[in-house]
């Protein structure tokens, strides 16, 4: 079976590359010849755990192919997938220029019925709009080719996306024909034989299902980053306040950990986009409007503890920073708390040295060189005021504690996950805060 996949950014690369493994043949298009000149020589555009080994093991077998001639590339494709990214427009609503230009571009070429998928993150009625440029397409030229527009939206935690896509919770699939539920259940038998549900929808139900997952993820995290601050003030632990509702099985214990607020490609983007999709329908996502505004709020928190201990200016200070990707395992920094928190630092007349294991070059995108990147943890408090910990990477867990006393200036930490213990560092002396515990 033969599939193009068109986009090898985040989510086209992880998805072509997981198809391949499971021996699929997959043509990933791309318009940047930079992109696919690197893909080619081995050089992965994005940071992923894993991905690396399993593109060039697929590349190498020749089941991965990457080209930026589409017209080539989709032929003898019995589906191809649109995974060109949406960004968000100023007022919020995703941009669909990418999805449509390569709906138009594919009218242009097709030659023989295929399913064509959207698997980028995209408004319910996109579908159509794909359906309606490939039909216009094809009436410029003359042609009158069958072919079915799906949904098959992508549900890829980064930091474990290729785990996600291999062992899928769901996949969730929209379409409208016979032939294209046929179509795609042969493409996603190797998973479903190993007992990952594949859950036949109709299209805008299949396009809402990935706002509304991500809507009410992001719902959570914003409910307890509230719920940690009205603990705060009223003298209880929000790390057992977690517990305690977490082991309720309508609750469960995921996204409900209180920290700087969510960031990424996914929640802040798709939570506008739903507001601002349902806006457009004459109604009001009140309670995303509330996520939206605590998770704006939250992302200034972590400010405000620094203020409330060392006063408004900062002058003369230096904080060493621990994690700036908007989350471990990652070097993605879109809407990632630490620029809001850095930003604010700086405007105060800190200084700033921080260290990331994967994520520096690309913080450097937005933060130039305002800071020092340091080459390891250690390097980053030395002679700090204090210790801020932003992104819980598992190598900051358990610090050598003698070894950061002995470098900071003061003993001084604000941790952003609740990840230390409180009273341990208390006991050593340290001035420790961190979310909702009083």
């Amino acid at each position: 079976m033969k599939i193009a996949i068109v986009g090898a950014g985040y989510v086209g690369l992880v998805t072509g590359t997981c198809f391949a493994e499971v021996g699929i043949e997959v043509q990933c298009i791309d318009i940047d010849q930079r992109k696919i000149d690197g893909l080619k020589a081995g050089k992965i555009p994005i940071y992923e755990p894993g991905l690396e080994e399993m593109v060039l093991r697929n590349y190498k077998n020749g089941r991965l192919h990457f080209s930026t001639h589409l017209g080539e590339a989709i032929q003898g494709a019995e589906a191809i997938f649109i995974a060109v990214g949406t960004p968000p427009g100023e007022d919020g609503s995703a941009d669909l220029q990418y999805v449509l230009g390569v709906a138009t571009e594919i009218g242009k070429h097709l030659q023989h019925y295929t399913v064509v998928v959207t698997k980028s993150t995209v408004p319910v009625s996109t579908s159509r709009k794909v359906h309606q440029a490939i039909h216009q397409a094809m009436q410029e030229r003359g042609a009158n080719i069958p072919f079915d527009v799906a949904s098959n939206p992508e549900f890829l935690k980064e930091g474990a996306a290729i785990e996600d896509f291999l062992k899928p919770d769901r996949i969730v699939v929209g379409c409208e024909s016979q032939q294209a539920q046929d179509t795609l259940s042969r493409l996603y038998k190797p998973f479903t034989l190993n007992g990952h549900p594949i859950l036949f929808m109709d299209i805008p139900s299949a396009e809402m299902t990935k706002y509304a997952a991500n809507a009410m993820l992001a719902t959570k995290i914003s409910f307890m980053n509230d719920v940690a601050l009205l603990c705060d003030i009223m003298g209880a632990s929000v790390d057992q306040v977690r517990k305690g509702i977490g082991s309720d099985p309508r609750i469960g214990n995921k996204f409900i950990y209180p920290g700087v607020g969510y960031g990424g490609s996914c929640f802040p983007k798709d939570v506008k986009a739903m507001i601002r999709s349902a806006k457009e329908n004459g109604h009001r996502m009140r309670i995303l409007e509330a996520v939206e505004e605590v998770n704006e709020d939250q992302k200034k928190v972590m400010g405000r503890l620094i203020r409330e201990h060392f006063g408004a200016d900062l002058h003369g200070l230096c904080f060493g920073i621990w994690g700036l990707s908007f989350k471990p395992k990652t070097d993605d920094m879109r809407e990632a708390p630490s620029v809001v928190i850095i930003e604010e630092l700086l405007a105060a007349g800190a200084q700033v040295r921080a260290y990331d294991p994967v994520a520096m070059h690309e913080a450097k995108h937005q933060l130039g060189e305002r800071i020092t990147y340091a080459p390891d943890p250690y390097s980053a408090i030395q002679g700090a005021d204090a210790l801020i910990l932003i992104t819980e990477w598992p190598e900051f867990r358990i610090p050598e504690w003698e070894r950061v006393e002995s470098l900071l200036r003061r003993k001084v930490i604000f941790d952003g996950r609740n990840q230390f213990q409180a009273s341990e560092l208390r006991g050593r002396g340290f001035h420790y805060r961190n979310i909702g515990n009083p």
